[in-house]
């Protein structure tokens, strides 16, 4: 069984970047949602929820990058999980499409949503799917942030 991979972004233990990624996801999946019910229902404050939440999750993305991007770079034990390099590389993406994605959804509602911006945003969706598994996996399999023995 692997050795714990302690991170380097954390305060009393406990890893930073695992603290703030759920904040651009949750962002990133509710933007997915809220397009395709101003898909369905053509109201305006649907895509406006959708601009907020994909804003707010770049910001937290960038965030979590950064923090990310330190564990990545000062521990040779990570970068050399294979799962490291698709979830570092998969995350970069996916702040990317967001970027874009987030001046796509600042033009007026029908042309910020379909169908580039629910586009954008379901393909975001399946990154995270693809990203978060292998972020789950450095956890779980690998023992990266972990504290303490493993059984």
């Amino acid at each position: 069984m692997p050795h714990n991979s302690p991170v380097i972004a954390a305060i009393g233990g406990h890893p930073l970047h695992a603290m703030v990624v759920p904040i651009p996801i949750t962002c990133f999946i509710g933007a997915f949602l809220t397009d395709l019910a101003y898909w369905r229902t053509a109201d305006m404050q649907w895509a406006n929820f959708s601009a907020w939440l994909i804003t707010a999750g770049v910001i937290f993305a960038a965030l979590a990058a950064l923090l990310g991007l330190v564990d990545f770079a000062f521990s040779r034990r990570i970068r050399e999980l294979h799962p490291a390099w698709i979830h570092s590389l998969g995350n970069s993406l996916v702040l990317l499409l967001s970027i874009i994605n987030a001046f796509i959804h600042s033009r007026d509602a029908y042309t910020s949503v379909v169908p580039t911006g629910l586009i954008l945003s379901g393909v975001v969706t399946a990154l995270l799917l693809v990203t978060g598994w292998n972020g789950w996996t450095m956890v779980h399999r690998d023992g990266v942030g972990v504290d303490g023995e493993r059984p």
